[in-house]
């Protein structure tokens, strides 16, 4: 009995590790293409490069339309920090009132914005883009982090809204019966008490606007602008002057802030995604 367990917990983990390299194979693969020169990548089946050369990344660094490829991740950095600070304030008044405070229609409400959930973004995408163009916005930041600020991400409100309603209403009663305002309250006990919930937004949000190209690319077109997503793609040329190396060396770069900012808040993201899909 004790060898049968041994054997199908063998058999078993063997499997899970195989379907991790198949989901980590393309990953891998360009990880290795990165090395290879254009002639090397398309030449050939192997998977590890003939002979290894770091020119993709040398002229990869050096960017395209004259600016550096540091220009296009300083700029997702300031966007995706603009994003997270947007996100993080909005979403969590709009979740505090939904989750704590009593009035009129709040159930109705919640019940209106969770009905945005399911509203695809294409819907909007030219409403959007029309109003964004009259006022002056288009080539610039605002029409991807001003949104923000007004609370449009109905995922975020939901999940802290449900995070803050794990939290007990007698510990918030004290301050109350003290004296203590409403946005005293939210600042200094719902806030450090969501902590979990809020890091969970910061890095859905650093993600998600990290490898965003969809809207970056209707917005911006003026290349100092342009971010890491849209970047990539100026590596590969219609025309075909392609330098697939370089598209492939980027690509691995731009991974590694994703990495690290996922690797750093992990304990955090797990926690408060745990916290806010049990709590209700």
């Amino acid at each position: 009995m004790r060898f049968k367990k041994r054997a199908s917990a063998l058999i078993f983990h063997l499997l899970i590790i195989a379907f991790g390299f198949s989901m980590l194979y393309p990953l891998l693969w360009m990880l290795m293409a990165s090395f290879k020169s254009n002639q090397e990548i398309f030449a050939g089946v192997n998977f590890f490069p003939k002979a290894p050369t770091l020119s993709n990344y040398a002229s990869g660094l050096k960017g395209v339309s004259g600016y550096s490829f540091f220009k296009f991740i300083g700029n997702s950095f300031l966007l995706a920090a603009a994003c997270i600070i947007g996100n993080i304030v909005s979403c969590s008044m709009a979740a505090f009132a939904f989750a704590k405070l009593e009035f009129r229609l709040n159930k109705i409400l919640f019940s209106v914005m969770m009905l945005t959930l399911m509203l695809p973004f294409h819907v909007r995408l030219i409403p959007q883009y029309i109003v964004f163009n009259k006022i002056g916005w288009v080539d610039t930041y605002l029409p991807l982090i001003i949104p923000k600020f007004f609370a449009t991400e109905g995922f975020f409100i939901f999940m802290l809204t449900q995070f803050m309603r794990g939290i007990s209403n007698e510990l918030l009663e004290a301050p109350r019966i003290d004296g203590c305002s409403t946005w005293k309250l939210f600042i200094n006990f719902i806030i450090p008490l969501s902590l979990p919930g809020l890091m969970t937004v910061a890095v859905f949000t650093f993600i998600w606007t990290w490898n965003d190209f969809f809207s970056q690319m209707i917005y911006l077109s003026n290349p100092s602008r342009f971010t890491v997503a849209v970047a990539l793609r100026m590596f590969v040329d219609a025309t075909g002057q392609s330098t697939w190396g370089a598209l492939f060396a980027m690509s691995c770069v731009s991974l590694i802030p994703l990495f690290a900012f996922f690797v750093g808040f992990q304990r955090y993201l797990i926690e408060g995604i745990a916290a806010g899909g049990v709590k209700g």
